[in-house]
């Protein structure tokens, strides 16, 4: 909880003035997959997930008024260093792969993409 949700709840709270301040900007925070399906044994983390994208709803609605956008991203499996021994495992890597639409794992760079993007002036919306 203190990583998934208060650290954006704190990072938003320290930018949020700034941004009223200078006419407005885009906020977009990092959920999960888990934070909209839910998670069996990860109760702590598809709850403080699932906050993560309510928080960002709220702050979309609240701040819309001053031109602050909020975005929410929820990747499912992503192939990082933290995660690779996992997927490099044959046996696991095909779990991850049949809980994935895609042909293949998720790369960091996809959601870097979709992060620049919804960043950007590109992007007018605002969804959560």
């Amino acid at each position: 909880m203190s990583i998934n949700l208060t650290g954006v709840f704190l990072g938003q709270k320290a930018v949020i003035p700034h941004m009223i301040n200078s006419g407005g900007g885009s906020i977009v925070n990092i959920s999960s997959i888990a934070g909209l399906t839910g998670g069996s044994g990860a109760g702590a983390y598809t709850a403080s997930k699932g906050a993560v994208r309510m928080l960002t709803k709220a702050t979309a609605v609240d701040f819309a008024k001053h031109n602050i956008r909020a975005n929410s991203i929820h990747p499912g499996y992503i192939k990082t260093p933290m995660s690779i021994k996992s997927m490099e495992d044959p046996d696991m890597r095909q779990w991850f792969l049949s809980q994935t639409p895609l042909p293949r794992l998720g790369l960091a760079e996809d959601i870097a993409n979709a992060v620049l993007f919804l960043a950007s002036d590109e992007s007018p919306i605002s969804q959560g």
